[in-house]
This record gives C-alpha cells, structure tokens and sequence, in this order.
C-alpha cells in the first residue's frame, strides 16, 4: 500500500495567530510530504509495502534508519493535524477529564507536565501524552520518534503531541519556543483526543 498524505481539515491560516499560514503550508506540504515520499520509497519492493505505518513503527528496531525517521515523521504529523483544530478547546470533559485528574491530580498539573516535556526536550523532537496500561503519563521523544515504537523509553498510545521542531514554530516565534508551546493550549481539539482516548 501507497502511503498517502492526507488533507488538512481546516485551511493554511486557519490556526491564525497562534500558527501562521506559511509555517502551515510549509510544514504540512514540504516536511510532512518529504516524510510521506521517503516513506513510500524506503518500503518500495519489499514484504514492507503490505504494512500499516503502526505495524512498521511496533517492530522499528529491526527496520532502517529511513523507515524509522519517515514512518515517525508520517504517523507524528497525521496526529498533530488532527489533535489541533482552529479553536480549540479549553480543557477535556468527561471520561478523558476523570483520567487526566486521576494520572496528574488536576489538568493545571497535566498541563506542567506536558508543558515541561515540550520545553525539555533537547533539539528537536516531540511531547505526548501516552495511554500505558491504562493510565495516562507523559513523555517525550527525540526526532520523529514516539510511543508506539518499541525502541521508545516510555511505550504507548499516543493521544496528544506536540512537535517541537523548529520547522513548526520558527517563522512566526524563531527561538521562543515557550511562546509557541503556550499557543498550542489554544488549539488542541479536545474531541478528537478524547476519541483516541477511548480508541
């Protein structure tokens, strides 16, 4: 199967002020679609081409360096469109609150905690929050790795995540990244999150 870059659901400026247009189009049609294309071209003629991105990234660590970086950069983005919406929401409600204040005792602690995942990862990389056993934790990841690979630190589903690459900030906020982390709080749809909460 042809891996496939999907369509924005909302247009370039949509997520305006808090992501500009041109980090959008950018982001979206150059760094996301390069991770697509090297995707497709690193599983292209092998027993790889038959597998869904999730089954390549479970089994990563015996795969190559391109299907790990292409396939995390593929899968990573496809969330990140998804999770932020223009909007927002302010906070989760329900089943997925409960267990937001049962994993970190308030959302204000949740939101530290992600808060300083995002901010501490050193270079590039990404924040999540992660669906383990049950329970919800944080973590971060290095480059275009995630949770769902079995050579991450802390394994999981993924549910929310927060590319802290310079690509998806740095026109609008160049090295301010704890600016561009605070902007994010305004975007993230909480719906669709509480949708792969109860997967």
């Amino acid at each position: 199967m042809a891996f496939e870059l999907g369509k924005l659901g909302y247009s370039f400026d949509a997520l305006e002020p808090y992501i500009d247009a041109k980090t959008m189009e950018i982001h979206h049609d150059k760094h996301h679609g390069g991770y697509t294309t090297n995707l497709n071209a690193a599983v292209a003629g092998t027993e790889l081409e038959s597998k869904s991105v999730e089954e390549l990234l479970a089994g990563v660590s015996g795969l190559s360096a391109a299907v790990r970086n292409n396939g995390g950069g593929f899968y990573n983005h496809n969330l990140y469109w998804d999770i932020i919406a223009p909007g927002g929401s302010p906070a989760p409600e329900g089943v997925l609150l409960d267990a937001v204040k049962e994993s970190f005792e308030s959302f204000e602690k949740f939101q530290e905690a992600f808060t300083k995942a995002a901010l501490t990862r050193f270079g590039s990389g990404w924040a999540w929050l992660v669906l383990q056993n049950n329970k919800l934790v944080v973590s971060s990841t290095p480059n275009q790795d995630n949770p769902l690979m079995d050579v991450a630190e802390v394994q999981g589903t993924p549910i929310l995540g927060i590319d802290v690459w310079e690509h998806a900030y740095y026109l609008n906020y160049q090295n301010r990244r704890p600016d561009y982390v605070k902007a994010f709080w305004n975007l993230i749809n909480w719906d669709e999150v509480a949708r792969r909460f109860k997967g």
